[in-house]
């Protein structure tokens, strides 16, 4: 599914137009955005967790020339499905 596929479910289940479909969309995930960055953590009961966290700096090779390189630390967002989507699923 793509994001134009999820505008138009969004559309179809809400009687809304696409383009306020899309308009509410992007103010989702805007926000979605904003909340990891200032908080690190964002939980949504039911549905799963967005967390921020640390990766270290780790050991690699470079595929095309089998070089040894080093990965710097980085921020990675996760995701943990709740246990409602968890069972929706199965």
């Amino acid at each position: 599914m793509t994001k134009a596929d999820l505008i138009a479910k969004i559309a179809e289940k809400t009687g809304l137009s696409k383009a306020e479909s899309e308009r509410a969309l992007n103010s989702c995930l805007q926000s979605i955005e904003d909340i990891l960055v200032q908080d690190g953590k964002l939980t949504l009961t039911g549905f799963g967790t967005f967390a921020v966290e640390e990766r270290k700096a780790r050991k690699g090779r470079n595929p095309q020339t089998g070089e040894r390189i080093t990965i710097p630390a980085s921020k990675v967002v996760k995701f943990r499905p709740g246990k409602l989507l968890k069972e929706s699923v199965k």
